[in-house]
């Protein structure tokens, strides 16, 4: 098992108390093995036998000194000793009692914020007074209990509210009330949580049209672009049909009636030639047959 020489998690803080009042000091401290602690006033060890009506207790690490109730000869310097097999630690105050009374005041008081969800927000006030005042925190004029998620935490004068996370509902009016035998001291600011949307819902309507008609212009840009291509093919073709209705071979004649001789080998040319090529062909008339003229031999 490992070692670790004490160490003072959270020291003691100075205490003012009025005469009469009671007055606690506590520190927090960790090691391994649990340390023992021990308490001195102006460095003699203290007991309940050396000081009357003192509470000593020490536990979880927690180590506590409270005294009921306080008269002039119990100031002084306060120490609580931890020690161990591994070290020792030592954390030190003061005591002050006095018959006057002082009223609450804030030396430090709240501060308005803005924060994002899922922050986690810290408020912070510092008071002083005579006694030291016993502070509340408030939220929309209900107290706030110390829990998991809303820790009200002291350290000497400082006070804090700790939010773990916050969310959009906790926005609102956060009060801290200061208050003892003197009087009451009060500070307000606001709290302003946004929510995941920053931007108004207005304008997340108008970014959510202006993508949709970016989008339907597109769109019918690329049906344009469609239907100049499909008519460009369309011409295309009738072009290439014209052609075709050009080039078509004209209708080829009756062949003539007449008996005279054809000429094989022209019309084996002609007509292979038609075979060959598309190309209008020049057709050459077979040679109109010459009257013949009856003459009379004489007679003998």
């Amino acid at each position: 098992m490992s070692t670790q020489a004490p160490t003072f998690t959270q020291p003691l803080q100075s205490v003012v108390a009025l005469e009469g009042s009671a007055a606690t000091f506590e520190a927090q401290v960790s090691g391994s093995p649990v340390p023992e602690v021990s308490w001195f006033r102006d460095g003699q060890v203290l007991s309940a036998a050396a000081l009357p009506g003192v509470q000593i207790s020490f536990s979880d690490g927690r180590a506590v000194l409270r005294i009921p109730a306080v008269t002039a000869a119990h100031s002084g310097r306060f120490s609580v000793r931890a020690t161990n097999g591994a070290g020792q630690a030592t954390s030190t105050a003061e005591l002050l009692v006095t018959a006057e009374t002082v009223p609450p005041s804030f030396i430090q008081r709240l501060q308005s914020s803005t924060v994002r969800q899922g922050s986690q927000v810290r408020l912070d006030v510092r008071v002083t007074g005579i006694p030291a005042p016993g502070v509340k925190f408030y939220r929309e004029g209900a107290e706030i209990q110390s829990s998991t998620d809303f820790r009200i935490i002291q350290d000497g004068d400082l006070h804090s509210l700790l939010i773990a996370e916050a969310f959009p509902e906790d926005s609102g009016t956060y009060s801290v009330t200061a208050t003892n035998s003197s009087g009451r001291a009060t500070s307000t600011a606001e709290l302003l949580v946004q929510g995941e949307e920053a931007v108004p819902a207005k304008k997340t309507k108008t970014l959510i049209s202006t993508a949709q008609i970016s989008e339907t212009r597109h769109t019918r840009v690329e049906k344009k672009m469609e239907a100049s291509f499909q008519a460009s093919a369309m011409m295309e073709m009738q072009i290439e049909g014209a052609e075709l209705a050009h080039k078509t071979p004209p209708r080829v004649p009756p062949k003539p009636t007449s008996k005279s001789p054809t000429q094989p080998s022209l019309v084996a040319k002609v007509t292979g030639g038609r075979q060959q090529s598309p190309s209008p062909v020049r057709h050459v008339k077979a040679p109109t047959p010459t009257p013949v003229r009856w003459v009379e031999s004489g007679r003998g």
